[in-house]
C-alpha cells in the first residue's frame, strides 16, 4: 500500500516586517555616515526612539518566525542547538566588521589625503598602542568600542531567547513579566557589561547598548510574533493616543527647539534617564510603540496598502529586499558608512555632494542585498541540473 507524502509547507514572509526591517537599514545607514546633513531628517531627530528600536524590535519578531518554530518541532535542546549556531554567525560578523572597518581606517589615513584622522575618530588608537590585550578583548567581548557595540548587544539577546521559550511553557505572560523585571533593574543601573578589558584597572565604561534593558523591545516583538501578546486593537482613541504621544516627543527631541528654548534643554538635563538611549530609557520605549502602532495601522491588514500602485510597490519591493539580507546589510553599511563618510569629508556637504554620497550608500547596500539572495538561492544547481549529462568513457577515466 502506497503513501502520500504531503510536501511541506512554505512559510510566508511577512510583508510589513522585511519593509521596515530594510526601511530602518536605509535610516542606520544614514545616521552613520559622518557628520551627514541627512541626519537632521531622520526620524530620532523628531522623538526619542531612532533606527536601533525598529532593527531591534523587528529582529525579535523575525526570530520568533526563524527560531520558534524550530524549538516547537524539534524540541528544546535542537532549539538551543540553532540558537547557538546563529550566535556563532553574528559573532563572526562582529569580529568581520570591526576589522574590515579598521582596515579601511588605515587605509584612508595612511593616505594621507583626507582631513581627518579616522582611526583616531573611532578611537581605535587604543586598540593599536596596545593590540595583543585588547585583542583579546575583542574576542571575548569585553573590548566592544561604541561603534561596534550593536552586534554584541544582539549576541546577548539571542542566548535569552531558549530562557524565555523555556518560561513561555510555563505561562505565555510569563517572557514578558520577567523582560520587564530585567529591564526595570538594568535601567535604575542595577546591571551592564563592561565595555574595556581593563574595566577591573579603572574603566568604568561600559556597553554603550546595555543588552539587559535592549532585550525588552525585542522581546515584545518576539511575543507578538509568537502569540504570546495579542495584536493591540485598532481603535480611534488609541490612534490618538499614539498621535499624542508623538507630537508631544517632538518639542523634546528637535535640535532647533532645543537650541532656542532653555526649558526644554533643562528638562533634558534633568530627565535624562527617561529617554537614555544606554539602559533605554522608558520614553523610547513608548515612543517607538506609538510609532510601531501607527505604521502598522497605515500598511493595512497583513500589509496589503504596501502592493498598491506600480512605483509604490517598486520601492517596496526594493526596501523589503534589503529587510530580508539584514544581517548582512548591516554589515556591510556599517563598514561603507565611515568609509562614505570620509569622502564627504573630501566634497564637503553640499547639497550635490551629500546627495551623491547618501545615494552611492543606498545603492551599495541595494547591491550587497542582492548578491546575498542570489548567493543563498545557490544558483549554480539550478545550472548544474540544466546542463547536459556528460559520460567520460571508462578508458578516459583510467587515463585520468
Amino acid at each position: 500500500m502506497s503513501r502520500t507524502m504531503t510536501p511541506p509547507t512554505a512559510r510566508v514572509r511577512d510583508p510589513r516586517l522585511d519593509f521596515f526591517r530594510g526601511l530602518g537599514m536605509f535610516i542606520i545607514l544614514v545616521a552613520h555616515i559622518t557628520s551627514n546633513p541627512w541626519t537632521l531628517w531622520i526620524p530620532a531627530r523628531f522623538g526619542f526612539s531612532d533606527a536601533t528600536e525598529i532593527f531591534v524590535f523587528c529582529s525579535g519578531m523575525a526570530s520568533a518566525v526563524a527560531f520558534g518554530g524550530t524549538f516547537a518541532r524539534a524540541g528544546f535542546g535542537w532549539g538551543v542547538v540553532r540558537i547557538a549556531y546563529r550566535m556563532w554567525q553574528v559573532y563572526w560578523v562582529h569580529i568581520g566588521v570591526f576589522l574590515f572597518t579598521l582596515l579601511g581606517m588605515l587605509t584612508i589615513d595612511l593616505t594621507g589625503g583626507f582631513p581627518d584622522n579616522e582611526v583616531a575618530a573611532l578611537n581605535l588608537n587604543k586598540f593599536l598602542d596596545d593590540t595583543g590585550p585588547n585583542l583579546i578583548g575583542l574576542m571575548t567581548l569585553t573590548y566592544v568600542p561604541n561603534y561596534f557595540d550593536v552586534l554584541p548587544m544582539y549576541l546577548v539577546i539571542l542566548a535569552l531567547i531558549p530562557v524565555m521559550i523555556a518560561l513561555s511553557r510555563v505561562h505565555a505572560v510569563l517572557p514578558m513579566v520577567v523582560s520587564l523585571v530585567l529591564w526595570l533593574v538594568a535601567d535604575l543601573g542595577g546591571i551592564n557589561l563592561p565595555a574595556e578589558w581593563w574595566f577591573s584597572n579603572g574603566s568604568t565604561r561600559v556597553w554603550f547598548f546595555n543588552p539587559f534593558a535592549w532585550q525588552l523591545v525585542f522581546f515584545t516583538g518576539f511575543a507578538l510574533m509568537s502569540g504570546w501578546l495579542p495584536a493591540p486593537p485598532v481603535n480611534r482613541w488609541l490612534v490618538a493616543l499614539a498621535i499624542s504621544v508623538l507630537l508631544l516627543s517632538v518639542p523634546f527631541a528637535w535640535y532647533k527647539i532645543i537650541n532656542v528654548s532653555e526649558a526644554v534643554r533643562d528638562w533634558r538635563g534633568a530627565w535624562k534617564p527617561l529617554f537614555d538611549k544606554t539602559d533605554f530609557g522608558i520614553l523610547r520605549y513608548a515612543h517607538f510603540l506609538a510609532l510601531a502602532y501607527l505604521a502598522w495601522i497605515a500598511v493595512g491588514p497583513g500589509g496589503a496598502r504596501l502592493k498598491h500602485g506600480v512605483v509604490w510597490g517598486k520601492f517596496v519591493a526594493i526596501v523589503s529586499r534589503v529587510g530580508t539580507q539584514s544581517l548582512a546589510v548591516f554589515a556591510a553599511s556599517m563598514v561603507m558608512a565611515r568609509i562614505l563618510g570620509a569622502f564627504l569629508d573630501l566634497t564637503g556637504r553640499g547639497f550635490w555632494p551629500t546627495l551623491g554620497i547618501n545615494l552611492l550608500g543606498f545603492a551599495l547596500i541595494i547591491g550587497v542585498a542582492e548578491i546575498t539572495a542570489l548567493i543563498k538561492r545557490q544558483p549554480w544547481r539550478d545550472v548544474a541540473r540544466a546542463a547536459p549529462h556528460i559520460t567520460v568513457p571508462l578508458g578516459e577515466k583510467a587515463k585520468a
